[in-house]
């Protein structure tokens, strides 16, 4: 790679700053590693003994894929808001429908992080300070029955909530301050908050809390007809078991593509891009394998099958006592886990704040989000994060939002690694300051089908109707690009897109790919329906 230095201009016009390095946009994206405590509850109790492997499996192909993320995102060092926007200028020329289905799907799977995590964090709160049976931790004033979506879903307010919110608006006034103040505050967070993560990933090792039956038989959950969690088989059902699993687990240990979020705010974006995708990658690959192999290890089968477990509430002192805490040291542990969920709150908010501020830039969201404060920081963007997110915060199942927002995590993901592709053909003349091997590029696109798989078989088994609401949600985007498009903007896009999609006066690029990319979603759009077909045999 070629060290290209840039300089940090006034932000007099209120545009983002070139202020950081990629060790800055390390400690930002060091909130990714938290992402466990999400869903290692949910895998656990859906996939049983094979929980590591799911863990260890999915962190690899999140690896893998981040090379052509890398490659990308180095095409365009002035831009922000990552892979999603990278990619879509690779599909805007092929139609402009498709480009920003890839932007909107990537913001609404990380932006339930924020609601998600502040829930978790709240619960984590509640529970240690009032019994689980108080009326703190009991009541609540439903605001509307969602049944007819998902059993037993509902819109409601409780201590989760008002909580939750408090902890919400602190991550946006520590936010405010731009992307450099964040991410020192967020060095402090992570040097303190991440140590509980790698001592439950390395002490259960060393101290023989790890047995090794807790891992047998190695096989998938199935149910028997009391409904009761027993031990399967690799049968078909085992295998649909292992697609739902990767399905929810590919939301954590591919977060760490946000890296490239940054790629505008980086003083030198050729070198600072790929360190921090490489060197982020590379810490989340230690800690989706320590953490869950240490927590099968300890808790066994049984263990994990608890229902505090599944919801997530009570992962947090589970952990605690791996490590032989004591009362006040669990006080402190849960603690600590909390900092560390806020610290994943703030990865989040900043990276799909900045998806939501490059998306408006480029034409293909509202204009309003275009706007940044004079710290440099998109409010707009993350004042409408925040409003998404109190209505996530309100629904009554965080398994069910990280599911279906799971679902266009899914779409994303795979409209960039063919975006990979699609840019070496049709930009091949430009400079790759990273350049992935054709290998790895090659396997990328390959894993994007993979994933469909996971998402037609697996996504219902986390409720029926997880897949057609994923969809229709991803579908939301038309409308909005409708009217950015052809109310606001006349059937133009603004003239700095226009230069990156090569439909100005410049050389160097033109739809050489031909029918390829739109193959390529055709054979996208019949894996999902053969496989979602197939996962009901």
């Amino acid at each position: 790679m070629t060290d290209i230095p840039m300089s940090v201009p006034l932000n007099r016009d209120h545009r983002l700053i070139r202020s950081l390095t990629w060790v800055d946009a390390f400690w930002v994206t060091s909130g990714v590693p938290a992402l466990v405590l999400f869903t290692i509850g949910p895998i656990a109790a859906t996939a049983g003994n094979i929980s590591v492997a799911i863990w260890t499996a999915s962190i690899v192909m999140g690896f893998i894929q981040a090379f052509t993320y890398g490659e990308i995102a180095s095409l365009f060092p002035h831009k922000s808001g990552g892979a999603s926007v990278y990619g879509a200028i690779a599909w805007v020329r092929y139609s402009k429908l498709l480009a920003p289905i890839s932007v909107w799907c990537n913001w609404f799977a990380w932006s339930p992080v924020l609601a998600i995590g502040v829930s978790l964090g709240a619960g984590y709160i509640l529970g240690l300070v009032f019994p689980a049976d108080s009326v703190v931790n009991t009541w609540q004033i439903t605001l509307l029955d969602l049944g007819w979506l998902r059993s037993g879903l509902t819109l409601r307010i409780n201590s989760t909530f008002l909580l939750g919110l408090v902890l919400m608006l602190l991550v946006f006034a520590i936010q405010h301050r731009g992307i450099l103040s964040t991410a020192k505050l967020q060095k402090i967070f992570a040097v303190s908050s991440l140590l509980p993560l790698v001592l439950i990933g390395v002490v259960p090792l060393f101290t023989g809390d790890v047995v090794s039956s807790n891992f047998t038989p190695f096989v998938p959950l199935t149910h028997d007809a009391a409904g009761n969690a027993v031990n399967g088989a690799w049968n078909w059902q085992g295998v649909v078991v292992v697609a739902g699993s990767m399905l929810m687990a590919a939301w954590s240990t591919y977060g760490f593509e946000t890296a490239v979020c940054y790629t505008r705010e980086f003083k030198n974006p050729a070198a600072d891009t790929f360190k921090a995708l490489l060197y982020s990658g590379l810490f989340c690959l230690a800690i989706f394998i320590l953490v869950p192999l240490a927590f099968q290890g300890a808790l066994g089968l049984a263990g994990m099958l608890a229902p505090d477990i599944y919801s997530g509430m009570g992962v947090a002192k589970a952990m605690a006592a791996m490590v032989h805490a004591g009362g006040v040291m669990t006080n402190g542990i849960v603690a600590m886990l909390v900092c560390t969920l806020l610290l994943s709150i703030m990865t989040a908010m900043a990276g799909s704040s900045r998806t939501l501020y490059q998306g408006a830039a480029d034409g293909w969201l509202p204009r309003y989000l275009d706007h940044v404060n004079e710290h440099g920081a998109p409010t707009r963007a993350m004042w409408t994060d925040l409003g998404f997110n109190l209505i996530l915060l309100l629904l009554s199942d965080i398994v069910f939002i990280l599911a279906a927002s799971n679902v266009g995590y899914i779409i994303f993901i795979f409209m960039n690694l063919n975006a990979g592709w699609i840019h070496r053909i049709d930009r091949k003349s430009w400079a790759r300051p990273f350049r992935a091997p054709n290998w790895l590029l090659a396997a990328g696109t390959f894993l994007g089908y993979v994933n469909l798989v996971f998402l037609g078989m697996g996504a219902d088994i986390w409720g029926e109707g997880t897949l057609v609401t994923g969809l229709f949600f991803a579908s939301l985007i038309l409308p909005v690009f409708v009217f950015r498009h052809y109310v606001q903007d006349k059937g133009h896009f603004p003239a700095a897109m226009k230069e990156d999609m090569h439909l100005g006066h410049e050389e160097g690029g033109d739809t050489k790919a031909g029918m390829l990319p739109y193959l390529a979603l055709a054979g996208g759009v019949a894996v999902v329906a053969i496989s979602h077909w197939l996962a009901t045999l």
